[in-house]
């Protein structure tokens, strides 16, 4: 591992009302030995996370969003990037000694690479994330000289992105807010010519937060799917990926509330949509039958 003493990646995290934890997890990242700046954009918590930070961490930039931004609250951090890399953290994950230089050294060496996703281990037993075995595999071909399976998209708080790549797409979507919202991100990088894949020795771990409404996170979850869906995918698979997402969501008002949400915005969407070139569409169309018997991305909280 090489320390010019110069970190190529700069941690975001975005928190909100969780104070102790964001605590424990700003300690782990801040004593690493990679040693890349923090910046912390804090969705306007009520629980004196903010000023905790900014008096426990004064080496850690901090933003305080004056509303809660979401992952939008992302964006904002971003602009302040400096480094040609940036590494989403989340404030359950913990990225592991080296993972952050490792995922820059990846870039470094990989040009046509847009984003590199790590290994999640899920604690306290250390199991690996039960999404881990359909990435492992992705079914995604790609070009020989990825340093791992080819993706379509990626989770951010287990995810190293090249800055410009970031820019270049304009960030997260701000109406998709937050659940799901790296999946139409992924994509426009995919289509403008970024390759995104997953690397084994990039270890993050992840505790799961207590403080979390699965109901709400579900809601946006297919809200924002079904937004990504057919802002990107030609009607015959905007329309099976739509049957097939509806047809495995439990069937009660917060998947209905998801659907009037999502079609009130249909003005929006077919402003917007722009749809994916063709060798973009047949990968993705490899991705769907995996999707739909996947029970790691089943709606279900």
């Amino acid at each position: 591992m090489h320390h010019n003493g110069k970190a190529r990646s700069t941690v975001v995290v975005i928190t909100r009302g969780r104070r102790e934890e964001l605590l424990n997890t700003l300690a782990h990242m801040t004593s690493l030995p990679d040693a890349a700046p923090v910046i912390v954009a804090d969705n306007a918590s009520t629980d004196g996370t903010a000023d905790a930070v900014a008096e426990r961490f004064p080496e850690v930039t901090l933003l305080r969003e004056s509303t809660n931004r979401g992952a939008i609250a992302r964006n904002d951090a971003v602009a302040l990037v400096g480094t040609p890399y940036v590494s989403f953290c989340d404030d359950d994950t913990r990225w592991q000694p080296g993972a952050v230089e490792r995922a820059s050294q990846v870039l470094d060496e990989h040009p046509g690479l847009g984003a590199v996703m790590g290994r999640c281990l899920v604690e306290p037993g250390l199991a690996e994330d039960p999404l881990t075995p359909e990435l492992r595999d992705s079914p995604v071909p790609g070009p020989t000289w990825l340093p791992g399976p080819a993706l379509l998209s990626v989770m951010a708080g287990l995810t190293t992105v090249r800055t410009e790549a970031f820019r270049q797409v304009g960030g997260f979507c701000e109406r998709l807010w937050l659940g799901g919202e790296e999946e139409l991100l992924a994509l426009d990088m995919v289509c403008r010519g970024w390759w995104l894949c997953w690397v084994e020795d990039i270890v993050i771990h992840h505790a799961p937060s207590h403080t979390r409404d699965a109901r709400r996170r579900r809601q946006l979850g297919i809200r924002n799917t079904l937004w990504t869906t057919w802002l990107r995918r030609p009607l015959p698979s905007a329309l099976r990926r739509t049957a097939g997402l509806l047809g495995s969501a439990p069937r009660d008002r917060h998947t209905v509330s998801a659907v009037v949400e999502a079609l009130g915005q249909w003005r929006w969407v077919l402003r917007e949509r722009r749809v994916v070139p063709d060798h973009v569409e047949r990968l993705l169309r490899l991705l769907d039958e995996p999707q739909r018997n996947s029970a790691a991305r089943r709606y279900v909280g």
